[in-house]
């Protein structure tokens, strides 16, 4: 089955927007000799799960540093809710509504939920930390999340790896984000906790926002996802529908067994490119 890309559709848990919230159009990005962005497209949209793939160097971990703002793109188009934004920075990611969860969670072991939650976006009332509205919102938000954490509290340093992820996705929804993107979020998680983060993705499409779910895992990609884009060396490889496809033709995007109409018409560009170069 060719791999194919649809305007519309409806996910596991209702209909979702027509509209990307997040669109990514000829995004490319180099560090010196190695190309590793080549003419990337993506779309994200709202209530929908979208599972970005590819095997290692295929640029997952470029494309999610450009969209955060860490990283410059070198040339390309981003919107959102369609209308053009330059991310010059992660502080300009955030104010235009994309928060990112990287793998390390950035989480101080030795804070509580609480302070881990409002770590430099204190709330204050007259010149001091108001500790009882911080509280109060941090309830607010975890009970939002279903989230079974026992105490807000408690050390972070004393929490599941799913309870603290939890607390990571909860830190980012601070700042009503329109796409969460999710860097490999069950990595070394037990069976357990993985399904805790799982339910915790399935939330966040529930509130309608857009999920961008970064993994290597093919079990929980087709657990959660609406929809599976591949990269493979930097390129776009495939976009597959979840209820339409298998395992089996998203693993052959993965490793360049199949092609399909995207890579083909990626090829076709780069060999036009490179015979326009190849004239005098």
């Amino acid at each position: 089955m060719a791999a194919t890309t649809t305007d519309q559709g409806t996910g596991p848990t209702g209909a979702r927007s027509t509209e990307p919230v997040l669109s990514l159009t000829g995004v490319s990005k180099r560090f010196g000799a190695v190309q590793a962005l080549s003419d990337v497209s993506l779309q994200v949209r709202a209530g929908e799960v979208v599972a970005l793939v590819g095997d290692n160097g295929a640029g997952k971990s470029t494309l999610v540093k450009v969209i955060a703002g860490v990283y410059p793109a070198d040339s390309g188009q981003v919107e959102v809710e369609g209308r053009p934004v330059s991310i010059d920075s992660p502080a300009a990611a955030q104010h235009i509504g994309i928060a990112t969860v990287f793998q390390d969670l950035s989480l101080c072991d030795n804070l509580d939920v609480v302070a881990n939650l409002f770590l430099g976006n204190e709330a204050l009332r007259r010149r001091t930390m108001d500790e009882v509205e911080m509280e109060r919102r941090s309830w607010e938000l975890l009970r939002q999340l279903s989230a079974k954490i026992p105490s807000v509290r408690i050390p972070v340093a004393s929490l599941s790896g799913g309870q603290r992820q939890t607390v990571a996705i909860a830190r980012s929804l601070l700042g009503k984000p329109k796409v969460v993107m999710l860097d490999e979020p069950t990595a070394a998680l037990g069976v357990a906790q993985t399904a805790e983060v799982l339910n915790l993705v399935e939330t966040l499409r529930d509130r309608g926002l857009g999920v961008l779910l970064i993994s290597h895992n093919m079990a929980d990609v087709l657990a959660v996802a609406d929809r599976v884009a591949v990269l493979r060396l930097g390129r776009n490889n495939g976009d597959f529908e979840v209820p339409h496809t298998t395992n089996e033709e998203i693993v052959a995007a993965i490793t360049g067994a199949t092609n399909n109409a995207v890579s083909e018409r990626a090829s076709r560009t780069a060999q036009r490119r490179a015979d326009q170069e190849a004239q005098p």
